[in-house]
């Protein structure tokens, strides 16, 4: 019997042939990954273990939820990521300058790869699965433990394989597609499984639409996401990662727990309503919703080519006078091309903001928080209650085409009634 993708990784990494779903087994961990919420409580377990750090540079601290420091907590926490990087040398400490949001970051700086395990205390982890690599969220205590001893368990999940055949129309991106296929499973239909892309269509889909997809796994309730490694990966990495790795496919008797076929081609730009990100509409069935404030970026839409998606749609339009649009790159690389590329004056002259790299107001940090209310179009991961500020506010989660749109005409709205 043959193995998917996840559990030839996982076989690999626990020193075994074959691995089966629901197996229990130990594993070698490539990358560990901790932000400024996280790796507080996590630096603590660790120094309950008493060892040194298993490898100074297979961890990586970035602090990006509440930095630059907010008020005095969020500065504390910091200061304690930042003292723990100095006294253990760790490598790869991001700081506020040269930090990104962790899920752009290490892509970006090539630090992790094809065929690689990677935890983080961050349950959006499962980023990293566009590039072919297992990659998923773990606790605090995990993380801990993890950074004394470079391993840590798992139990092997069943795998769903999601078929994508043709190609997305105009306007519609990979945050269409994911959406789309919570949708259409719900917020638990992969729960604890790993989500294997597959199928003709990736050929057509951008990293950034990979990783936008493997980012909003978890929203379907997945262990991870994946996709194969194939020419798109390869010139990704190529340059970018400079460490030994190991490409794996899934053998052609994998044995999958169900099998989901999508037509890219039938796919429309579609908004997830409050306030869970099953709650999918395309955007022809959402009625006429005033809206407050759009933000665009985070970890699942900060990307160069989301900011140029938005820039085509604002270029030549004012940002409505009763909406606060919130631009915020993923990375300062992402920043500097956006500013080479003049993204960056179109959205000022649009009359929109521009923040440093942060997560910010995506979990209701900073930089956009919400009163009673209000309502905002995000291209954000979550649209929770609560999630980005006030209880009785309203998030809608689309792509950065009807975000961008949203913004124009102070409501939800197609790219097309922009860009005629």
């Amino acid at each position: 019997m043959g193995m998917t993708m996840t559990e030839k990784i996982f076989a690999r990494h626990a020193g075994l042939d074959h691995v089966e779903p629901g197996q229990l087994i130990k594993c070698q961990v490539d990358v560990v990954l901790g932000n400024d919420i996280t790796a507080p409580p996590a630096i603590k377990e660790f120094d309950r273990i008493g060892k040194p750090v298993f490898d100074k540079d297979k961890i990586v601290l970035v602090p990006d939820h509440f930095a630059p420091n907010k008020d005095i907590k969020s500065a504390e926490q910091s200061k304690i990521m930042r003292d723990f990087a100095r006294k253990h040398k760790i490598t790869h400490y991001f700081e506020v300058g040269r930090m990104g949001i962790e899920h752009v970051l290490l892509p970006e700086a090539g630090l992790v790869a094809p065929g690689e395990v990677i935890i983080g205390a961050d349950s959006h982890t499962c980023t990293y699965g566009a590039l072919g690599a297992f990659a998923t969220g773990v606790g605090s205590t995990d993380m801990g433990a993890t950074m004394a001893t470079g391993e840590t368990w798992f139990k092997v999940p069943s795998s769903i394989k999601v078929e994508l055949t043709g190609i997305m129309p105009e306007w519609v991106c990979g945050k269409d597609l994911i959406l789309t296929l919570i949708g259409m499973i719900g917020v638990d239909g992969a729960r604890y499984q790993s989500l294997e892309f597959t199928g003709d269509g990736i050929a057509s889909l951008s990293m950034t639409d990979r990783l936008t997809i493997s980012n909003m796994a978890i929203e379907a309730g997945a262990k991870n996401g994946i996709f194969p490694v194939d020419a798109i990966t390869m010139e990704y990495v190529t340059g970018r990662v400079t460490k030994t790795y190991e490409v794996v496919q899934a053998d052609e008797d994998a044995v999958y727990e169900r099998v989901i076929t999508i037509d890219l081609g039938a796919l429309s730009p579609v908004v997830a309503m409050p306030h869970l990100p099953e709650n999918v509409r395309p955007i022809n069935e959402v009625p006429e919703i005033k809206i407050d404030q759009v933000v665009i970026g985070s970890c699942t839409n900060g990307r160069i080519e989301d900011l140029a998606q938005a820039a085509a749609i604002l270029a030549d339009h004012a940002v409505h006078e009763d909406i606060r649009l919130i631009i915020i790159p993923g990375s300062q690389a992402v920043y500097l091309e956006a500013m080479k590329l003049g993204y960056i004056e179109t959205f000022i002259k649009a009359g929109g903001v521009v923040s440093t790299p942060t997560c910010g107001p995506c979990l209701g940090g900073y930089m956009g928080i919400l009163a009673a209310g209000e309502r905002a179009v995000a291209t954000t991961n979550r649209n929770f209650r609560g999630r980005m500020g006030h209880v009785d506010s309203e998030v809608y989660l689309s792509g950065p085409a009807v975000a961008a749109a949203s913004a124009v005409t102070g409501r939800i709205s197609a790219p097309w009634e922009v860009v005629k």
